[in-house]
């Protein structure tokens, strides 16, 4: 790891008087998660994403990109091949919707239509702030299952949170400008409530809204045989659940009149 952030700064020194170009672009993919509903598949996608984004090139090898993207995760112990999963019978859907500040760092000398290079590799991290609501369905009907306090919380849970994307892709330089990029990012996050489970069973004679007392434990609904005893374990005791995009984008570089040689 030292040696790798020094050629970053070695880059940085070697390039940060020549010219810098604007880039933007779209994006479509694929998004999933890994948490309490899914706890060893770090590549199940769950479904899409898009998202936009505008770059600032320092160089050819660092730039700083502000994005917006959107996905949505989702997960059902019902699919589950985990007979356990199946008997706990839990689900959760939500809407993400991230906006981010990363940093790109190109392994080679790249610029669309300038440098000899047409394809680099490439490594991205950041900060970034996402905002989700997961839901889950009953009696036909979808309900926002934070206000509900699933696990009897004494207050509910925060719908935003501070996350670390990271990540790699590849960028090629298809055409005169113009990009193609493959990349997927997973995201650091600071919350185990993506999808509504997290710790314990509640105890179900302390819920007085009967909505909320049949999302805390749905083990039963189908065979009528009730496992979540209040403090009994429901969640897989983790602390924070994670997401992922992976996608392909498009982006357009502005060059500037200056020459980068």
């Amino acid at each position: 790891m030292p040696r790798v952030l020094s050629i970053i700064f070695f880059a940085f020194l070697s390039y940060s008087a020549v010219a810098q170009s604007w880039e933007v672009g779209g994006k479509l993919g694929g998004a999933g998660y890994m948490g309490d509903l899914n706890t060893n598949n770090p590549l199940k996608l769950s479904d899409v994403s898009a998202g936009a984004f505008v770059k600032y090139n320092f160089n050819p090898y660092l730039s700083a990109k502000i994005g917006y993207t959107w996905g949505n995760i989702s997960a059902a112990d019902s699919l589950s091949s985990n007979a356990q999963f199946r008997e706990r019978n839990l689900s959760f859907s939500t809407n993400l919707n991230e906006i981010s500040l990363t940093g790109e760092f190109n392994f080679f000398d790249y610029v669309p239509s300038v440098s000899k290079n047409v394809f680099t590799p490439f490594i991205f991290t950041g900060v970034a702030n996402v905002r989700y609501k997961p839901t889950a369905v009953y009696q036909n009907l979808r309900y926002d299952l934070q206000p509900l306090k699933t696990e009897g919380q004494v207050s509910p849970y925060a719908t935003n949170a501070w996350v670390v994307p990271y990540g790699a892709g590849f960028k090629y330089n298809f055409s005169g400008r113009l990009n193609l990029i493959a990349d997927i990012g997973y995201r650091y996050t600071r919350t185990d409530y993506l999808d509504d489970v997290s710790g314990n069973y509640a105890n179900k004679a302390l819920f007085t809204d009967p909505v909320a007392r049949a999302f805390s434990d749905r083990s039963g609904e189908n065979s009528g045989n009730y496992v979540g005893a209040s403090g009994t374990q429901r969640g897989d005791q983790r602390r924070f659940d994670t997401y992922f995009f992976i996608g392909l984008s498009i982006s357009y570089t502005f060059i500037t009149s200056k020459c980068y040689y």
